[in-house]
């Protein structure tokens, strides 16, 4: 009996261990502070961590709202990421659990303490959203994965933004997205740190806001009949009505969610331009009377408000009223973008009012540009008895700029350059840096149709908002930068994902840190822990860093082609030459290497865990690559940073104009001499022009081959003149092709004649446009 007693006892003491044990084997993941954005100061010193694990207690202070916000977010992240479950409660900050406080003295509000040791978390803030950006800061730095203790080290952390104004804009009025869709790019925002919301609600597409004065905006503004399908001037559509519009009570629910992330929503209501949907349901306040159709294509309409009616001067009132009304914003939108001025030109009620206010033209500005400031000035005198200031595009400068008014400066930096210089708060947007719906890859093959442009996260992160150009006190003027997401060729929520992430993670270094700590190859190390954060909110995103990155130079010296690849970690690179699809048995790359024939570089990176895309550049020799070659009339160099040696480097041009691949000419011809080092038998010369009126490339009026023995004195041998181009010509890369009879050749001139102005079909009519040529093939 004895025995069988100590035997059960035995048994017992097994149980209850291995019990325990279970209990307490929970995987313990380490965290780090390699967080995005880079913060100011992280000092470790210690050993021994801090454990965070199921029952943590989050504290926050009596009576506090904002912080009993705070501490319920960050309990909402910790179990979304880890599976965690902390508790928040108010009292006072004690060991073993997370501390919220405000005892943070510091000038910049929103500027945080995130302190860890083996004791308590401690995340104090200047005020309660500096205790925000301590929670992302906590948030981004621990590891994400599902039922898991995490293991945090001692650290202390100071941080606080560099810009005032951080901001994210979203256009609805081209594509509609629900409420939730709206409150996820919120979350988005929230996560990178961005504390202002551009919500850009009224277009020529679509009116998106409930305006109870003017119901009309709702019934008939809001929708359009139909959608073009591809590029704006395609003549195709998709015959599907197409519509949406937020009432006034589900704006008010965004902007209280908003709010309890700290980002406060500036709406825009685009006005004197953009305006064809609200003339629309109501054609009065037009300067033809119309009637009018909400726009079923991109681009700008002529169609504006008549700033001569007085009636439309009553309707802008009423309806920024309203607006004002329902956002607490310090700053409402206005547009002031894009307003053509050709019905005001012809309008007498508009004619009427430039006479009456004395307007004038002169060397700066015309009378019809002083008529659009005179409208801005109309709608801020209206905001400012609201309590709330202006922001407007850059081309509120037309007419000068209204006093108190900020801009937006998107056409480069010259404008808030300008605006600085005149004492006024500016915000940096330019497109070459910060318009997320330009392509994020150059093989735009593989990519979402775009609006055009290149812009690669890499560009972004190294922007630089405050310009050289300026004075330091006229630097103090620039009070934040922020990046914007048009539309029109964005039609579902996936893909704004797509768009905006993650170059919204290099848009938050430029905004939040200081630029003595941003370093690029060292943000890509610590992108993997946000794209884990994204997979965990099943966001969708761009891979782009993943992948190889391919560097190709042409030397015309040697002759052959030096390729370089890296990747973000210096992950192993495999690839082939011959067009088959890399496999890790394939070529591994150890430095770089040349090509001297034809080949189809393929390109894969390894990382460890995901492969990435596989990046593919065709390369095809003829006579004139990799030949010396110099052009005879200047080109804009912006668009081939590496000068007229892409037009015989052995690789075409794509359908995006900004990767570097094409020479552009505007207002002259492309006239290029190359040197074929020796006389060579020629009987054919191919041009490659790419074609797309929307963005103002059009295609040759003429193409001329002459060739020579001594550079000097030349002979024409071929030459065709093609057709003015039509409004129903396609997109394309157009191949020109001129055979002639077999000659020899030491030199040859190329000639390009280009359309030196748009035609009267034309949405831009009498403008200049540009003349895009890539490949020349000689053989």
């Amino acid at each position: 009996m004895k025995e069988i007693s100590v035997s059960f006892m035995s048994l017992l003491c097994v149980f209850l261990f291995s019990t325990l044990f279970s209990c307490s084997s929970k995987e313990t993941l380490s965290s780090d502070y390699e967080v995005i954005p880079k913060p100011l100061t992280v000092k470790s010193e210690g050993s021994t961590p801090f454990l965070l694990e199921d029952g943590i207690t989050v504290v926050y202070p009596e009576n506090n709202e904002k912080m009993r916000e705070n501490a319920e977010l960050l309990a909402t992240y910790v179990a979304k990421q880890t599976g965690l479950k902390l508790n928040p409660r108010a009292g006072m900050p004690v060991d073993g659990a997370i501390c919220l406080t405000l005892d943070l003295s510091d000038d910049n509000k929103e500027a945080y303490k995130l302190v860890v040791n083996d004791k308590r978390i401690c995340i104090s803030g200047a005020s309660e959203a500096g205790v925000f950006y301590g929670i992302q800061t906590l948030r981004k730095s621990l590891p994400v994965a599902q039922d898991v203790n995490v293991s945090l080290p001692v650290v202390e952390i100071y941080d606080k933004p560099r810009f005032s104004y951080r901001g994210a804009m979203l256009d609805v009025a081209r594509h509609f997205f629900t409420v939730d869709e709206v409150k996820t790019f919120i979350d988005m925002c929230a996560l990178h740190n961005i504390n202002r919301f551009h919500w850009h609600l009224t277009d020529d597409q679509g009116w998106r806001i409930e305006i109870k004065k003017y119901p009309k905006l709702m019934s008939v503004a809001s929708q359009r009949k139909e959608t073009v399908v591809g590029r704006w001037c395609s003549g195709i559509y998709d015959g599907t009505p197409y519509g949406g519009y937020y009432t006034q009570d589900e704006i008010r629910d965004i902007i209280d969610y908003a709010a309890k992330r700290y980002i406060t929503i500036i709406p825009e209501i685009d006005l004197p331009g953009h305006m064809q949907a609200a003339l629309t349901a109501y054609p009065e306040l037009g300067c033809t009377g119309g009637p009018y159709e909400v726009r079923e294509t991109w681009g700008v309409s002529d169609d504006v408000l008549c700033v001569g009616n007085d009636s439309t001067l009553q309707f802008v009132r009423d309806v920024l009223s309203e607006v004002a009304d329902l956002f607490p914003s310090e700053y409402i939108h206005i547009g002031g973008d894009e307003c053509p001025k050709v019905r005001w030109k012809e309008c007498p009620k508009c004619q009427a009012r430039i006479k009456a206010l004395g307007l004038k033209s002169d060397a700066k500005h015309t009378k019809e540009e002083r008529l659009q400031s005179y409208m801005i000035a109309e709608a801020t005198k209206c905001l400012n008895e609201k309590g709330k200031q202006i922001i407007g595009w850059t081309e509120i400068l037309e007419g000068g700029l209204v006093p108190g008014a900020t801009l937006m400066s998107w056409i480069g930096e010259s404008g808030g350059i300008e605006a600085a210089r005149q004492h006024h708060d500016v915000i940096m947007t330019p497109n070459t840096y910060m318009y997320f719906d330009y392509y994020q890859s150059k093989q735009v093959e593989d990519e979402p149709l775009a609006i055009g442009g290149y812009l690669p996260i890499e560009k972004t992160y190294n922007y630089e908002p405050m310009p050289k150009e300026l004075t330091k006190e006229e630097q103090q003027y620039i009070k934040g930068v922020q990046a914007n997401l048009w539309t029109e060729y964005i039609p579902s929520f996936s893909q704004v994902q797509y768009m905006i992430l993650p170059r919204m993670g290099a848009l938050a270094e430029v905004q939040w840190s200081d630029p003595s700590r941003k370093d690029y190859k060292d943000f890509l190390t610590r992108i993997p822990r946000l794209t884990a954060i994204y997979d965990c909110y099943d966001w969708t995103y761009a891979t782009h860093v993943f992948d190889v990155n391919v560097d190709i130079k042409a030397d015309t010296v040697k002759h052959v082609l030096s390729v370089q690849l890296s990747t973000m970690a210096d992950d192993p690179i495999y690839y082939t030459l011959d067009g088959q699809d890399p496999t890790e048995e394939s070529a591994k790359y150890t430095g770089p290497f040349t090509i001297d024939k034809d080949a189809i570089l393929k390109t894969m990176a390894v990382h460890p865990s995901r492969t990435s895309k596989i990046s593919i550049d065709t390369i095809r020799f003829n006579k004139a690559t990799l030949k010396p070659v110099k052009l005879l009339q200047p080109n804009q160099e912006s668009f081939s940073p590496d000068g007229p040696v892409v037009l015989v480097d052995g690789r075409r041009g794509n359908h995006s104009f900004d990767t570097g691949a094409w020479v552009a000419v505007a207002g002259n011809d492309l006239e290029a001499v190359i040197d074929m080092q020796g006389e060579t038998t020629l009987s054919s010369a191919t041009i490659h022009v790419y074609v797309r009126k929307d963005a103002w490339l059009f295609d040759a009026k003429k193409f001329l081959v002459a060739v020579s023995s001594d550079g000097k004195n030349y002979k024409e041998i071929a030459s065709q003149d093609y057709p003015a181009m039509q409004p129903s010509d396609g997109d394309t890369i157009a191949e020109h092709k001129l055979s002639f009879e077999p000659c020899k050749a030491a030199y040859v001139k190329i000639k390009v004649v280009s359309e030196k102005r748009m035609p009267e079909w034309h949405l831009n009519a009498g403008l200049t446009p540009y003349l895009l040529v890539d490949e020349i093939i000689l053989n």
